[in-house]
């Protein structure tokens, strides 16, 4: 009897040839099929795909009439929304996975919402975890770590970011001229410094505002430790400047206050070094500055 090695070596040759034009034929589809089928390789195990043939979705809501095809066109955009709400969950599970953090834990330190067009991630100042030193703007162990994991998340997949700093009333800073204006706007300004310092590129900053105490948590008292926080903005797409009915000032800075807010100063902010690094695995393993 003949060998059958030539057999095996013909299967892995049509199989690579059958991979080479997966590949080609994929590249030549339009955006929204190339982002689909990236998330889909991302995380294959939580594809909200249905309809499917093989991995590329099926089209199965266009039709030959006028009616059908705006019926179907509704479909497809509702389909699209349900796949870019189950990718912002996924990006949403795996930085509380990267932080080992609990997402259901009351009185977590950070929460991170779903909006309709990207996340929000709240990070809270308190007592047991706080993101900053004191009544200062110069971050803690965790703050380092949380921010730096977090710059790797933006930087991945390439998110739009607005900071906004915020205190609780009645807070008591030593230096009566430096007020909690000046101080959420510090930390703001703190935390975009660390967000491009690690990974994020600063032309991905769009906003960056310190609002004191002036707008609380709802349902929360003014005084509350959970109005210390710095809330993160992330959004897929750039937003449309033009439909504003006011047009912002350019800053002089990328992410620099807004006119309503008076400017930090740069003294009070920590310096950090140009170097780069990529995520930690834990608070213990923060570089020095």
């Amino acid at each position: 009897m003949g060998g059958g090695a030539w057999k095996v070596a013909y299967a892995d040759f049509v199989t690579a040839m059958m991979a080479l034009f997966m590949v080609l034929w994929i590249s030549a589809q339009d955006k929204e099929i190339l982002i689909a089928t990236s998330q889909y390789f991302q995380n294959p195990f939580r594809s909200p795909m249905d309809a499917t043939s093989g991995v590329m979705p099926f089209n199965s809501n266009k039709t030959t009439n006028n009616s059908g095809q705006g019926q179907g066109d509704e479909k497809e955009s509702d389909r699209n929304k349900h796949i870019q709400l189950t990718f912002l969950n996924s990006v949403a599970a795996d930085f509380y996975r990267l932080l080992h953090l609990d997402e259901n834990l009351a009185g977590k330190p950070i929460d991170v919402q779903v909006t309709t067009d990207g996340l929000r991630v709240t990070l809270y100042d308190r007592v047991n975890r706080p993101i900053f030193k004191g009544d200062t703007a110069e971050l803690s162990e965790w703050g380092t770590f949380v921010l730096q994991s977090l710059a790797w998340t933006i930087d991945r997949h390439r998110f739009h970011v607005t900071i906004d700093g915020h205190t609780k009333a009645g807070i008591k800073l030593k230096d009566e001229s430096y007020t909690a204006w000046e101080l959420s706007t510090d930390r703001a300004n703190t935390t975009r410094r660390a967000l491009v310092h690690y990974a994020v590129e600063a032309e991905l900053i769009e906003r960056v505002t310190g609002y004191a105490d002036t707008k609380p948590i709802a349902g929360e008292v003014a005084t509350a430790e959970s109005n210390q926080r710095v809330t993160i903005s992330l959004t897929l797409n750039a937003k449309d400047r033009a439909k504003e009915k006011i047009s912002p000032v350019a800053p002089s800075s990328p992410g620099a206050p807004g006119p309503g807010n008076r400017a930090p100063s740069e003294q009070s902010v920590p310096a950090i070094s140009p170097s780069r690094t990529s995520p930690i695995s834990g608070p213990s393993s923060k570089k020095s500055h």
